[in-house]
């Protein structure tokens, strides 16, 4: 009896405490987010530096569900690489046109559908059904460009008009060069006046050898690295893409850009799906987010490359969209080759010949310069100190 008194009355106390105690507000559950993996160039979308758009952010932010894990690469065959292996899984990916090519041959990539990417629309005609996706069913254009030279006024006093620049001895130590064989290639194989695109195992010996007598001349080889070179002056020439460009000049105003008379490479870049993505109707929401007009104007305006949507170039400044830099003359577009996907021995063989050109002599000449002159010091002390001691022996 005493008992059921005792809790009758904790239930009474419990209850009156209950009552006169502020209400706890019920946390509500956070949605579970889903994460959406990005793999895209370095220095490649506007990022929330200088005033820019976060875009990364914003698609987060009208899509709270959704946690976008973005990485980046620098070259197309280490994505190719990382992706073929299998060490890991994206969902929207942008390579260039030939590597597009391959992984379409490959079976490596997913067909769209575009009735998740009604942005499509504002695509212009002339970027569709290109070389690497003609039938205009795994990819959608990012941005497009030429490859040219890049040069430091205050450091060179040549004109820069040709690729031969990029062997000239009077520049030994200040020329950068493309690390990745389609590019360099591609450079070597213009110089000499061939097809960038050219299977040829005797106009290929002529581009290896060609790159092989470079070597002497070239401070580094470098990808990304190129942004903090030519910004600051520790290198005077380079080949790069006309974008980047505008990048590094904002940093250093003495940087100009040539397309040389040989002509060049007319890129493309753009975005496609692995099949190995989970999260496909994500990824293609995602790809229709970055074609929606504003959000393609403020990636366009930071990344400094050409829009293949005329609806953003028309919202460009005049400066940029008549830029002959950005948006080249019909004059020099004839004198472009677009990268293809070549057959697989050809691919094959491009990468032993790089490698063979990377690990040749030409890659140690200053080295060996540099090694002959420290036993030259070495020598001399070690002549110094003998003379010295003979002395004292006397």
């Amino acid at each position: 009896m005493k008992k059921r008194l005792v809790m009758g009355f904790a239930v009474f106390i419990l209850a009156v405490s209950a009552f006169f105690s502020p209400a706890v507000p019920v946390r509500a559950e956070e949605p579970e987010q889903t994460k959406l993996y990005v793999y895209n160039w370095g220095e490649y979308i506007s990022n929330g530096d200088d005033g820019s758009l976060d875009i990364i952010g914003e698609f987060e932010r009208l899509n709270p569900d959704i946690d976008v894990v973005y990485t980046t690469f620098d070259t197309n065959e280490a994505m190719y690489a990382k992706i073929a292996s299998g060490s890991a899984n994206y969902d929207v990916i942008i390579p260039s046109d030939y590597m597009i090519g391959r992984m379409i041959q490959e079976d490596m990539l997913a067909k769209l559908d575009f009735g998740n990417i009604p942005n499509y629309q504002y695509i212009d005609e002339q970027f569709k059904n290109r070389e690497y996706d003609p039938g205009n069913e795994y990819s959608v254009p990012y941005t497009w460009g030429t490859v040219g030279i890049i040069y430091n006024t205050a450091l060179v006093d040549k004109p820069v008009e040709s690729w031969d620049i990029l062997w000239d001895p009077d520049y030994t130590g200040q020329i950068l060069m493309f690390d990745n064989p389609r590019d360099a290639f591609g450079i070597a194989l213009k110089k000499l006046g061939y097809s960038q695109n050219t299977t040829d195992p005797s106009q290929l010996d002529e581009a290896t050898q060609l790159l092989k007598d470079q070597k002497p001349v070239v401070q580094a080889y470098v990808m990304d690295q190129i942004f903090a070179k030519m910004s600051s002056g520790e290198a005077a020439i380079a080949p790069y893409y006309a974008g980047d460009f505008f990048t590094m000049q904002a940093d250093n105003p003495d940087l100009d850009f040539c397309v040389p008379k040989e002509g060049t490479n007319l890129f493309f870049d753009a975005m496609v799906v692995p099949k190995t993505s989970q999260n496909k109707a994500l990824a293609e929401r995602f790809i229709n987010f970055m074609l929606e007009p504003e959000i393609a104007l403020e990636n366009i305006e930071f990344i400094g490359y050409s829009t293949p949507m005329t609806v953003v170039r028309e919202m460009l400044d005049e400066e940029v969209r008549e830029s002959p830099i950005s948006y080249p003359s019909e004059e020099i577009l004839s004198k472009c080759d677009t990268f293809v996907n070549l057959d697989a021995a050809t691919n094959e063989s491009l990468q032993e010949r790089w490698t063979d050109i990377l690990s040749s002599s030409g890659e140690g000449s200053m080295l060996s310069v540099a090694v002959l002159c420290a036993a030259a010091v070495l020598a001399a002390a070690a002549f110094v100190f003998l003379m010295i001691r003979k002395k004292k022996n006397r």
